[in-house]
């Protein structure tokens, strides 16, 4: 998930390739893997698979559940006696651990100063539970359907729910937040967009959802898209839904989360027919503001010390100047690169390592900062699009988001909606919840798959309210 996200998670997951050498404990050591990091008071979870070729050597991979990384490839899988060593260069780091029965590793994993013991027991981990995940069947009609984007030249793949009884029903379409999403916005075995669809539906809203570009069963090419692309696939979208038996064309509204609100405002101020507008977690400042904003938010809540965040801030202040500002693409990758390795001297090597100062990490930065979505991101004023709405208006922000802070972009938004002159909205602050609009305790990130709970309650009652009142 990118959710705008250029801050640097625990482990930075690259793909490599490798094996291990044959040894004794290979049918001992041979299957799956699981324990838990306490990484500054919050759990995080690791997975090893660990395979026997046919000719005895060993090759593994590595999966971050917390984070939502799978399959990543370790260099190498090396056995001595009753010990096993996996060299894991992408993390900067590696595991040691020795045999302590036939399904305890008793080990430490080390990035770079850093030791953080581990114990792992042989077997997959637990499933998740996500207790809110609807189960078939529905009380509702369900439709697989295809939207065509005449204008990219893509078929979009998507469902529509529709309430049952008579019609004609309001309807919705829910936009879901950046990185490639499927139709249910799965995000660590959260299904967002499928409670909000199914909830929705029952309250007596049609809803479309569809799988993002270059996702799932649709069509293009998600790694060349932008904020403008995503509004044409929504527009495509909108003008689908106008056409449909059972819906009333002039009741169609847009939900958006994350950077989705940001393209929910682009097609509601180019369509004045659209009915309403709710922004979940949407920024409301230049894309570089946010970024800082939330670089800032994630570090001070895994406890980077004031010296150590703000010539970090610094640098990526720099870097996001460059990106936005320097059309050549190879030039802004060398100045990119270039603040990157001249900002190394302000850190010592456990900081380098936390903060992605890398090999690994500077190749990350430089890939990312040159791709057209941070490029159009960083230089995107959502204001400026906000201040053309004229559909009511509902934006919804967590107390306890970290990636999107509401103190920043609750105020942003309603200031551009007032300095609009526009009567219909409502700015909203729900108490407790993060980013995902889940009841949590640190809003973390790494929080975000450890809780069970996929949308608040509270949340679901406020939209669904709001647009019941807007569409009567």
């Amino acid at each position: 998930m990118r959710k705008y996200l250029l801050s640097l998670s625990l482990l930075l997951l690259c793909i490599f390739t490798g094996f291990g050498q044959q040894s004794s404990q290979v049918a001992n050591v041979a299957g799956t893997w699981n324990g838990a990091l306490n990484v500054s008071g919050t759990r995080l979870r690791l997975v090893f698979h660990i395979k026997s070729e046919a000719d005895g050597t060993l090759n593994a991979t590595m999966d971050s559940p917390d984070q939502g990384a799978k399959g990543i490839p370790v260099q190498k899988v090396s056995i001595e006696q009753d010990s096993i060593f996996l060299n894991i260069p992408a993390i900067g780091g590696s595991y040691k651990g020795k045999l302590a029965g036939p399904d305890k590793i008793d080990g430490v994993l080390k990035q770079g100063a850093q030791a953080m013991p581990i114990l792992l027991t042989k077997g997959e981990i637990v499933a998740a539970k996500r207790p809110q995940t609807p189960v078939k069947p529905y009380p509702y009609e369900e439709q697989e359907i295809s939207v065509v984007n005449k204008e990219a030249g893509i078929t979009l793949a998507g469902t529509l729910t529709v309430p049952t009884g008579k019609g004609p029903h309001p309807a919705v379409i829910l936009l879901s937040g950046s990185g490639p999403q499927d139709r249910d916005q799965t995000i660590l075995e959260h299904k967002s967009f499928l409670v909000l669809s199914d909830y929705l539906t029952r309250q007596g809203f049609a809803v479309l959802r569809l799988d993002d570009r270059g996702v799932g069963k649709s069509g293009g090419n998600f790694s060349a898209a932008t904020i403008q692309d995503f509004a044409s696939d929504a527009t495509a979208a909108y003008n689908f839904l106008k056409t449909q038996p059972g819906i009333t064309s002039k009741k169609i509204g847009l939900i958006g989360h994350s950077e989705g609100a940001s393209v929910a405002a682009k097609v509601a101020a180019q369509i004045p027919e659209v009915a309403f507008v709710v922004l979940m977690a949407g920024s409301a400042v230049p894309g570089a503001e946010l970024l800082l904003a939330q670089n800032k938010a994630l570090l001070q809540a895994a406890g980077i010390p004031r010296e150590v965040l703000e010539p970090y801030l610094a640098l990526r202040k720099a870097q996001f100047e460059v990106a936005a500002n320097e059309p050549d693409v190879f030039k802004a990758a060398d100045k990119i690169r270039k603040l990157q390795q001249e900002a190394k001297s302000n850190f010592n090597d456990q900081q380098q390592v936390q903060l992605g100062f890398t090999p690994q990490g500077e190749q990350a930065i430089v890939a990312q900062l040159s791709t057209p979505w941070y490029k159009y991101f960083l230089a995107y004023n959502p204001a400026a699009t906000l201040q053309k709405l004229k559909a009511p208006v509902l934006a919804l922000f967590g107390t306890k988001d970290l990636q999107v802070p509401s103190h920043q972009n609750m105020a942003a938004t309603e200031n551009a909606l007032k300095a609009a002159g526009h009567k219909k909205y409502k700015v909203q602050e729900l108490d407790g919840l993060n980013h995902l609009f889940q009841t949590a305790t640190t809003g973390t990130v790494a929080e975000y798959g450890q809780l069970e709970e996929t949308l608040s309650p509270v949340a679901l009652e406020t939209i669904a309210g709001w647009m019941k009142q807007v569409v009567k």
